[in-house]
């Protein structure tokens, strides 16, 4: 790793590091997700706290050939993202997926840019859902976990926007009927599919409890820190 390249990158995560460091968990396009070391960032007379946060757009400089990097610069790509309450809580939603499903060390360019887009929706949008979704299907895209929600299980048969189906994970849908637990409407498995915004209110909801129960089957039983903040 060149200590000459500038990359850009977000900051998903930081601790706490002896008494005037961080240890952060970085993003970057070429890189992927990596742990780095800021020496000193929190010390009385050069402390980079405010600076090191998540939702500021960096370009950094890293050292070191071993699993942990030592940061040696860093600075503003551009102005912070101003979330504030829900979005700030949809935005520490986001790392903590990136932190928990995907490797380290994996680079992964178009899913750093699509989550720089988000975190700019959710700054934009007055709806904050379909970012949110979106972002959740690129992810499992990305990382090879793909749903098939546009066609039935094993067969090139479309799904009807007005049927019902049941998704079964790893497999696909199979239809069902309106009164058969987490039975989800055609349409809403088309939207997922197309990435479009527009559902209407139970529809949000069918595509937000499908798309738990899909994450959750990859994040494991260990629930989601930040979802405990929306409660």
């Amino acid at each position: 790793m060149s200590r000459d390249t500038l990359h850009p990158a977000y900051i998903l995560h930081r601790r706490p590091y002896s008494n005037t460091s961080l240890l952060l968990e970085l993003f970057a396009p070429e890189l992927g997700r990596l742990p780095a070391l800021a020496k000193g960032a929190v010390a009385p007379r050069r402390s980079q706290s405010a600076l090191l946060q998540p939702f500021q757009p960096l370009l950094i400089r890293l050292s070191g050939g071993g699993e942990v990097k030592t940061l040696i610069h860093s600075e503003a790509d551009r102005a912070a993202l101003p979330l504030r309450a829900r979005r700030l809580y949809c935005g520490f939603y986001l790392n903590e997926l990136l932190v928990r499903l995907l490797p380290r060390h994996d680079p992964h360019p178009p899913l750093y840019h699509h989550y720089a887009s988000a975190l700019q929706q959710l700054v934009e949008q007055e709806a904050l859902e379909p970012t949110l979704r979106r972002f959740e299907m690129i992810l499992l895209q990305q990382l090879g976990y793909a749903p098939t929600f546009d066609r039935l299980l094993g067969s090139q048969e479309p799904l009807q926007a007005e049927s019902w189906y049941h998704y079964s994970i790893e497999e696909g849908a199979l239809p069902t009927t309106a009164d058969r637990p987490a039975a989800v409407r055609g349409r809403t498995l088309l939207a997922l599919a197309g990435g479009r915004r527009e559902l209407g209110r139970e529809e949000r909801q069918q595509a937000r409890q499908l798309m738990r129960t899909l994450l959750q089957h990859y994040l494991g039983e260990r629930p989601l820190k930040s979802r405990e903040l929306f409660l």
